[in-house]
């Protein structure tokens, strides 16, 4: 049964913004008081926080598919809808997320850290908010947007102070259950260890955490066994600490050729651009298990070679805690420069601009594409793109608003430039989009059947004539009664009829 995960892949979708409401206001006497439909709701967020209650990905392991709730449909009476409940992921400390081509998107390194990993879609706007004074009572409203959705890798990488390399059965994890709490699975047969283990070491007032890697093989680097895994926790550690195995039966090894074989995959590793080489960190020696007589021997006589090479080295013994002392002084002295290291880099790091973007950025962009049936004129943008998706194209009122949306940040002169003309095609939005035959400046159909955009005729309707069509009408009357007179006098003079008779 799987018990350790460190790298998953998990499927998120945010949740999708509520519709608007159309509605219209009725009171007493006032049948048509006004727009009053509320907003919809945004849907929720998907977020990644780095908890220090973490531990493992088994969760998403488990359940890799994950969405947050949509926002609440808008009512009448102004009454908006729910906002989607944002949903919070907790991970590790120290994990890493990518996309679906491997670029990382995030370093969840510290505690509390927080990542928007798809974000929910925007409610729509209800009749009340679109409502103006040109456009009084609007048949219509906004459409809630999808939520963004997508796959991300979660790739934990151990966070610790001090790292445990060396061969496998060497005495990492003797080591690490003896100078902290941590309680690792030991045994007397190799890879016993599958997954980092952590744990606290606390000396006077030094306190600092190591991880016990698990061991490392001849070609881990080029992914034989599960070295990639491996060296995958070693790249966050600052300081590393080699187990050299000094009683060890197996022919063709001993201590200096293990070290190099380490200091081997260790150079081959590549870490993230910025992090510092592997073989650069501090680094200290420790020879273990000279509790065997033939051990402490061969200890002796490897000393002076590693000290010729600049390593500390230090004798130790897990089992009877000889070396452990002076070994963990050593660690916690190196912990503490490394720590002022990155203290005083972060005190000389440059401060961060935000530049906001410009004001006279229009923020869409048309991609003349050739077709077998002529030219296609895409527009591409978050605005016009977001806006169709809002239009509900069954509503001819709501697509005149949709032109005007679209003629008021310019598109109409950018197609024109881009030389389209009547009747070309237009497509909003990447892939399939939203195709229409464009027409520039031209009344919309909405226009056509309820006026000019924005008027309601339902309440833009007024029964009481004015001075105007008053006096229109009293003239029409007058001569149409002179029109008359003169027939009948026409009439009388051709005999037709006389008084007498």
């Amino acid at each position: 049964m799987v018990t350790f995960v460190d790298h998953v892949q998990v499927h998120v979708a945010a949740g999708r913004g509520g519709n608007g409401c159309v509605s219209v206001k009725r009171e007493k006497f006032k049948p048509l008081a006004g727009p009053d439909g509320g907003n919809g709701g945004h849907g929720g967020d998907i977020v990644f926080l780095a908890d220090p209650q973490v531990t493992t990905l088994l969760e998403y392991h488990r359940r890799p598919h994950r969405s947050a709730d949509n926002g609440g449909f808008g009512m009448g009476d102004f009454r908006s809808g729910i906002n989607g409940g944002e949903l919070v992921l907790p991970v590790p400390i120290g994990t890493v997320i990518k996309d679906e081509s491997g670029e990382t998107l995030m370093d969840l390194a510290e505690a509390g850290d927080r990542f928007v990993a798809a974000q929910g879609g925007i409610g729509g706007l209800g009749n009340a908010a679109i409502a103006s004074a040109k456009r009084k009572a609007p048949g219509f409203a906004l459409l809630g947007t999808e939520g963004g959705s997508g796959t991300v890798t979660l790739e934990l990488k151990t966070i610790a102070d001090v790292a445990l390399v060396g061969y496998p059965s060497a005495g990492k994890s003797s080591l690490i259950a003896a100078l902290s709490a941590a309680r690792p699975k030991i045994a007397d047969y190799p890879f016993t260890t599958l997954h980092p283990n952590l744990g606290v070491v606390q000396i006077a007032e030094h306190r600092f955490t190591i991880a016990d890697v698990p061991g490392l093989i001849e070609g881990a680097s080029e992914g034989r066994g599960l070295g990639l895994d491996f060296l995958r926790h070693v790249e966050r550690c600052s300081a590393l600490l080699h187990i050299l195995d000094c009683a060890t039966l197996e022919p063709g090894r001993d201590p200096l050729s293990d070290l190099d074989v380490i200091l081997g995959e260790l150079g081959a590793y590549p870490v993230p651009e910025g992090q510092t080489p592997l073989l650069e960190r501090p680094q200290l020696v420790a020879l273990n298990k000279i509790d065997v007589p033939e051990a402490a021997e061969l200890a002796a006589f490897v000393r002076p070679d590693l000290e010729a090479r600049g390593y500390r080295v230090f004798e130790i013994s897990t089992v009877s805690h000889r070396g452990l002392r002076e070994l963990s002084f050593a660690l916690a002295e190196l912990v503490e420069a490394e720590r002022a290291r990155i203290r005083s880099e972060v005190e000389e790091r440059p401060r961060v601009v935000l530049r906001p973007r410009a004001v006279d950025e229009s923020g869409f962009r048309v991609v003349v594409e050739g077709g077998s049936h002529g030219k296609i004129y895409r527009v591409l943008g978050a605005k016009p793109e977001r806006w169709v998706e809002q239009t509900d194209f069954a509503n001819d009122e709501a697509v005149g608003y949709l032109a005007d949306r679209l003629q008021k940040i310019g598109i109409e002169d950018a197609l024109v430039k881009a030389g389209a003309t009547a009747g070309s095609t237009v497509v909003i939005g990447p892939g399939a989009g939203v195709v229409f035959d464009w027409e520039p400046s031209v009344t919309s159909a909405a226009e056509v059947q309820m006026g000019a955009r924005g008027s309601d005729l339902r309440v833009d309707a007024s029964p009481r004539r004015t001075n105007k069509e008053r006096r229109d009408e009293y003239h029409e009357l007058m001569d149409a009664k002179a029109e008359a007179r003169a027939e009948l006098e026409r009439e009388r003079e051709a005999g037709m009829w006389s008084e007498e008779s």
